[in-house]
């Protein structure tokens, strides 16, 4: 019984232990989405910037091209209208036009570009570096946790395994034991522990008794010395599975007749054979079973004790 309680309270403080790692790992995976929250928060700014500034870019580099292709134009309006000095001024005049208002649109370009650069957060790849190295450092943790946590459920199912292989051999020990203690105090009669309908010996056990070979639907069947009787063989078979050296029995025989009494000294004498009994009694038949016997009697107004060895025995 002492390594079976011992089971238990391992068992229970594996499951302490096991709410404690899903708590840690709860709060590692807040964390950890706490921390992707921001990464891609981060990621979707930074996406967005650098979008912006593709844009403009791009936009710039049109402009540039326009620019370009206007300065070819003014080269060839000047080499062939070169005689024709009107008509050279206007198409200058017109050509300096265009290239003025494209020098604007490309400095105007090139302000928004500078000031989108400004507005990007230079620190925010160094940050997400920063928050990707947390996270994979906490990713590594919760692996680890999850590897113990996948040791103890181990642990606790061959604890589990065990117990129900003890609870097993005790259920099937003490049913076996309670049935030959039964018969002995009570001949013709027969008694067991079986679960109840559709379940385990996990789930509870019923005591069922046989008189005649007739098994009783329920304990109310029996008389009050015949539940007596099936209560303290019961009792003794618990008891027989691990023995003690040494039991107290206190006139457990008050509500039986002598023939039952009998049964009972018997009873101690075949199945606890390796065990000591101080039994307190008033009646003959516990007293023949007994190697020492200690009687007490009243002389002169005191109490007496004498002691007498059962040679019998």
């Amino acid at each position: 019984m002492a390594s079976e309680i011992r089971e238990l309270e391992m068992v229970m403080s594996l499951q302490n232990e096991v709410k404690k790692i899903k708590y840690i790992i709860a709060e590692k995976n807040k964390d950890i989405q706490k921390k992707n929250n921001e990464k891609e928060e981060l990621i979707g700014k930074n996406n967005e910037l650098h979008l912006q500034i593709k844009e403009h870019t791009n936009e710039i580099k049109k402009l540039q091209d326009t620019f370009n292709q206007a300065k070819a134009k003014e080269q060839e309006y000047s080499k062939t209208i070169s005689n024709d000095n009107v008509y050279l001024k206007d198409v200058e005049g017109l050509s300096h036009r265009e290239g003025l208002d494209l020098e604007r649109r490309i400095k105007v370009a090139q302000e928004k570009k500078n000031k989108l650069g400004r507005t990007v957060n230079t620190k925010a790849q160094s940050m997400f570096e920063h928050e990707e190295k947390q996270f994979n450092e906490l990713r590594k943790k919760q692996k680890i946790v999850e590897n113990d946590k996948k040791k103890i459920l181990a642990t606790m199912a061959q604890l589990d395994q065990k117990k129900k292989n003890s609870l097993k051999l005790a259920y099937e020990q003490v049913s076996k034991d309670f049935g030959s203690i039964f018969s002995t105090l009570l001949p013709g009669a027969n008694a067991k522990l079986i679960p109840p309908p559709g379940k385990t010996i996990l789930e509870g056990l019923e005591v069922k008794v046989s008189l005649g070979g007739v098994w009783k639907d329920s304990l109310t069947e029996l008389s009050g010395g015949q539940r007596s009787l099936a209560a303290l063989s019961l009792i003794l078979a618990m008891l027989l599975f691990k023995p003690a050296p040494l039991y107290i029995l206190d006139e457990v025989d008050a509500a039986l007749d002598l023939s039952h009494t009998q049964n009972i000294g018997n009873m101690l004498r075949s199945h606890f054979k390796k065990s000591q009994f101080i039994i307190v009694s008033l009646k003959d038949g516990m007293f023949n079973n007994a190697n020492v016997l200690f009687r007490t009697k009243f002389v002169d107004g005191v109490s007496a004790i004498s002691r007498t060895i059962n040679k019998a025995h």
